[in-house]
């Protein structure tokens, strides 16, 4: 540093000062000797104080960016003001273009934000024109396909909602469009379950279950999202039932139950909660009914019916409630019969079928409607024909098969349509051969066999099919053994029986299962004569009906029980229960001319109700 100052240059000696303090001496100097003071004559240190070109970056001084600027200034030659004038300049052109960019990005953003809110938009009203359009095709179109049975043109309309929902993007599903989903699935079920496609129907039920848990455990106070979700538990309910799973079908209509007990505190006076609940009634009656629990399901019946009397009574004119009412006045007629109470049953059938024919009037074009007729004229027929009016019944039955075969021809894919045809040809079949009418009896017995065969191979799950065409069968067998042809007796009701011994080992208690083994075995050792293998029979036979719990003054299961008694052998037995079956005014001339065979004094003549 002292060399370099000889050498006349020590204005070109730049410092920067970091720590320490010019001219304190000591440790805290900052400055070498050689730059403190000034050179003498010698070319010396001399005692003369020097002023070093110095810039400052200790706190509170020049600061950095001054600290430079004046050393740029020393090394350039160029003055500090010109150098400060310079950097603010860059600063502004640095800062205009930042700013410039800036305002470019956010104009860009704005415009990519403002299109994306414009195609949101148009994808929001797109979206609901599009549900619109679904809710009509689900809405409307659909209630009038389904009152003409077009279950083509409705399973195409589902699959087109469907395809819909499909392609929707999960971020676009709001809770409106979950709710129209699931509504879309319940539609679908519907279809399926009567196409009779059984897992198909319980698949788009579950599913639809799942979405309507999601929305009502969202909205526990939302009362329609509550009916909605017990709605299509109910009807997994019901498929469970079609394919005589018990269990499973009380556990749905419980959990359907337990949802409308809840939503009733928050909205008592709901008139569709209160059908969804006399709709409940029916169901668990249903399986308590199946399960031999008679007296729990008549309580679940006469609930319906206060609920369904409480609806009519609010408005007449809201069909399904009237329809409501009939269907209860049906499940306390069927419940009469199983009491032995054949008057009061009658009463309770006439009453179903004034409220069905007073509701198909209205409609005459309402297919469904067209068919709970039927159905109500069939059961009425059969119980008058229990009593001795075979005339009456016949007509009845006769009135229904021609309405089913109408409804056939209509809409041939109906799996409910064809299943009537073939119960009801069966069941005029079996009246007009016990009236005497062998040939007609023949040509309908084939149908009903047809009918089922057709629809087991279709759906093998459906137990009540199943049981219908083990009875079509044992009609056959009947008509066969009465015509002396042993060996088709005996082939048709040992085929019966192969349909109907392991549903009895899962239904021990359903009357109908009951009643079907029991006349197949009887029939079955009829056709085989005397033997072992023929009393085994009846004795199991006999059994059966001595095991059931409830409803034992069922006249049916008497009559088979006297019949299983004579056919034994055991003729004191069966004597005394010929008054419990006589005062339940049971008078069917099968069972008479059996008295006959065995000289038994024959009832009171038949007991006529109008």
């Amino acid at each position: 540093m002292l060399t370099f100052k000889r050498t006349g240059r020590a204005n070109r000696i730049y410092c920067l000062i970091v720590a320490g303090k010019p001219h304190a001496g000591g440790e805290r100097e900052c400055f070498v000797p050689a730059l403190r003071f000034e050179l003498d004559a010698d070319g010396e240190l001399g005692t003369q104080a020097a002023e070093p070109i110095a810039a400052d970056v200790r706190p509170g001084t020049d600061g950095k960016t001054l600290a430079r600027l004046k050393l740029l200034s020393g090394l350039l030659g160029v003055s500090l003001d010109s150098l400060r004038q310079r950097e603010a300049a860059r600063r502004h052109r640095r800062m205009l273009a930042v700013t410039v960019l800036s305002l470019l990005v956010m104009t860009l953003t704005s415009y990519l934000a403002m299109q994306a809110v414009i195609a949101r938009h148009a994808a929001e009203r797109r979206q609901k024109q599009a549900e619109a359009l679904v809710d009509f095709m689900l809405g409307d179109l659909t209630d009038k396909l389904a009152q003409v049975s077009r279950l083509d043109i409705l399973a195409a309309v589902n699959d087109q909602a469907m395809d819909y929902f499909r392609a929707t993007p999960p971020s676009d599903v709001t809770d409106e469009s979950l709710e129209l989903r699931a509504k879309t699935l319940v539609k679908i079920g519907n279809v399926r379950l009567d196409q009779g496609h059984l897992p198909e129907a319980l698949q788009s039920y579950q599913a639809a279950a799942a979405l309507g848990s999601q929305l009502a455990r969202a909205a526990p106070a939302d009362t329609e999202r509550q009916l909605a979700y017990a709605d299509v538990l109910a009807f997994i309910g019901t498929v469970h039932w079609y394919q005589g799973e018990l269990d499973q079908a009380e556990t749905s209509f419980k959990a359907a139950q337990g949802v409308l007990f809840r939503t009733r505190e928050i909205a008592p006076a709901n008139l569709r909660l209160l059908f969804q609940l006399s709709t409940i009634d029916n169901n668990i009656g249903h399986v308590l009914e199946g399960r031999g629990r008679l007296d729990e399901a008549l309580v679940q019946y006469q609930s319906m019916l206060k609920l369904a009397q409480e609806l009519v009574r609010t408005d007449r004119g809201n069909r399904d409630w009237v329809a409501q009412l009939g269907l209860a006045h049906n499940n306390l007629a069927k419940m009469a019969l199983l009491r032995g109470d054949l008057v009061t049953a009658i009463a309770e059938y006439r009453a179903d079928v004034a409220i069905e024919l007073d509701l198909a009037n209205r409609d005459p074009r309402d297919n469904a409607q067209a068919e709970k007729l039927l159905l109500a004229r069939a059961a009425l027929g059969r119980t008058l024909a229990l009593t001795g009016d075979v005339e009456t019944g016949i007509a009845q039955l006769r009135q229904a098969l021609d309405q089913a075969k109408r409804l056939v021809a209509i809409e041939g894919n109906s799996t409910s349509f064809q299943e009537d045809v073939g119960l009801y040809s069966t069941q005029l079949a079996r009246w007009l051969r016990v009236s005497g009418d062998t040939q007609a009896a023949s040509t309908l017995a084939r149908p009903g066999v047809d009918a089922f065969e057709r629809l087991t191979r279709q759906e093998s799950g459906n137990s009540g099919w199943r049981r219908a065409l083990a009875e079509a069968r044992i009609e056959q067998a009947e008509q066969a053994r009465d015509s002396r042809r042993s060996d088709i007796a005996r082939e048709q009701a040992q085929r019966a029986l192969a349909i109907l011994e392991p549903q009895l080992a899962e239904q021990a208690e359903d009357r109908a299962t009951v009643l079907a083994t029991v006349s197949a075995r009887l029939l079955l050792a009829a056709a085989i004569g005397d033997g072992d293998t023929a009393t085994t029979l009846r004795e199991q036979a006999l059994r059966t009906t001595q095991a059931q719990t409830s409803g034992r003054n069922d006249p049916r299961l008497l009559a088979l029980q006297i019949e299983a008694l004579l056919a034994l052998g055991r003729r004191r037995e069966a004597l005394p229960l010929l008054p419990r079956l006589w005062n339940t005014g049971y008078r069917d001339p099968a069972f008479v001319d059996l008295l006959r065979e065995h000289r038994i004094p024959i009832p009171a003549p038949a007991l006529r109700n109008s």
